[in-house]
């Protein structure tokens, strides 16, 4: 079935510029129709649709600005493009700041004019499909979280559920899943929501500090404690306490972590009495904390104490219906933060990113999209946009010619993954780290290396 031509509306008040262009753009594929005179086709334009309109801007009767003005107020969608012998930098931004899709100054070359279409055609389809795609699946983010998937939807009941009472939430799920933000969802929901949210990343603290961190220490303590310092125990108040990658925390600090969570009191450093604490505490690791356990690397009685409510948030790979939702989001955010428009992705980009394994999750998913509006300099991102390892081929083909064939573990497809983004970033890890929204200490991990 043959493609309908575009129908074209040519407007100059001289009948040769209109003849020649007709004929023109005829013989490359459109369906043209020319008049003299703006009054004339402005009436053809109420009765007659058109895909796009070119006129001229000097004409005796009404300027091509003029006309411009009455096309869009009777089809605000409608594409224009102003033709001119008086072409200028300031009539170009004053026609395109009006509404105009593009600019062209006599004498015009045709190719360079079909050119000019062909663009105009191109972006307002994307600008369609965009539309339609983001229709289609309609945002509903409470505080920033994306649920449509019903992986996604069951997380988040329970999370409403534990919200209404004070006890312990562990979640677990891989790196960048979007813990810190269904914590913070359980505190908003809560009847804490009034008193401080506090986020505490158990891995980057240095060992020797974990312990006057989170209990506080009196001054004199060790060596730079020149002043008493309340932990972060004391310091959220009624509020919420959210312990990141709690995995990370030695024994010793574990021991004493569980003591104040069985008795609500903690003891600072150097001091010999005890301060009663009220806040409510959620944790959260990256690590299964089952296999930690058999190591040796984490208490029984601490794992027991914390997994009162558990609520596993599932990966990205495995709540695709998530992704077009989250895409609309980050972008909305990233246009208030950097200032600019960013209308959406163009379909094959989207296509692309529904391809990908998201080894990072979410927060890979955000930091590529930061890099691309912070980059791009048009207002749809299309795949060249995208930093993604691999090209065009899809994620998950692509990880699997580098792991060791079609049943790869999970964790070999990661770990090449991860070692592709390295090679990619020059052997840099901490841009590797950067990229896929994990700290060092976690890439070396993966990649079973000594830090």
């Amino acid at each position: 079935m043959s493609t309908p031509r575009k129908r074209l509306l040519i407007l100059d008040d001289d009948a040769g510029v209109v003849d020649f262009l007709c004929e023109s753009l005829d013989a490359r594929g459109y369906e043209a129709v020319g008049r003299t005179s703006p009054e004339e086709a402005l009436a053809l334009f109420e009765r007659e649709s058109f895909d796009l309109v070119i006129t001229d801007v000097e004409m005796p009767r009404m300027r091509g600005t003029e006309v411009l003005e009455a096309l869009l107020t009777r089809k605000p969608g409608q594409l224009v493009v102003l033709i001119t012998a008086f072409g200028s930098v300031e009539l170009a931004v004053a026609a395109v700041k009006a509404g105009a899709c593009d600019f062209v100054t006599k004498p015009f070359n045709i190719d360079a004019l079909v050119l000019t279409l062909e663009r105009a055609f191109r972006e307002r389809q994307l600008r369609r499909e965009i539309v339609r795609l983001r229709a289609a699946v309609p945002g509903d983010t409470p505080g920033g979280l994306v649920a449509r998937s019903s992986a996604m939807q069951k997380a988040l009941e329970v999370s409403r559920r534990a919200a209404r009472s004070d006890a312990t939430v562990l979640l677990t799920g891989e790196t960048g899943t979007g813990k810190s933000a269904l914590a913070r969802f359980i505190h908003e929901s809560s009847g804490r929501r009034t008193q401080p949210f506090l986020q505490l990343n158990c891995a980057a603290l240095p060992s020797g500090l974990a312990e006057s961190e989170l209990f506080g220490a009196r001054r004199g303590a060790y060596t730079d404690a020149r002043e008493d310092r309340a932990g972060v125990f004391v310091s959220v108040g009624g509020g919420t306490l959210f312990l990141d990658e709690v995995g990370e925390l030695s024994l010793e600090v574990q021991a004493k972590l569980l003591q104040a969570l069985e008795t609500g009191r903690v003891r600072p450093l150097g001091s010999s009495t005890e301060t009663p604490v009220r806040a409510r505490v959620l944790a959260a690791t990256n690590q299964p904390l089952e296999v930690l356990l058999r190591e040796g690397r984490f208490r029984a009685d601490l794992y027991y104490r914390l997994n009162v409510i558990r609520i596993e948030v599932p990966p990205l790979r495995e709540r695709r219906e998530d992704i077009l939702p989250l895409v609309d989001f980050f972008l909305g955010r990233l246009g208030e933060q950097q200032q600019r428009e960013v209308l959406g992705v163009s379909a094959s980009a989207l296509k692309r990113l529904l391809a990908h394994a998201w080894p990072g999750n979410v927060r890979e998913l955000a930091n590529l999209l930061e890099r691309a509006v912070a980059l791009a300099d048009h207002d749809t991102l299309v795949p060249e946009d995208f930093d993604l390892p691999g090209g065009g081929e899809s994620g998950l083909t692509s990880l699997l010619s580098h792991a060791s064939g079609e049943d790869a573990p999970l964790e070999e497809v990661e770990r090449a993954y991860v070692r592709r983004v390295v090679e990619a970033q020059g052997g840099n890890k901490a841009a590797a780290a950067r990229i896929l929204g994990i700290n060092r200490r976690t890439l070396y991990r993966k990649l079973d290396l000594d830090e």
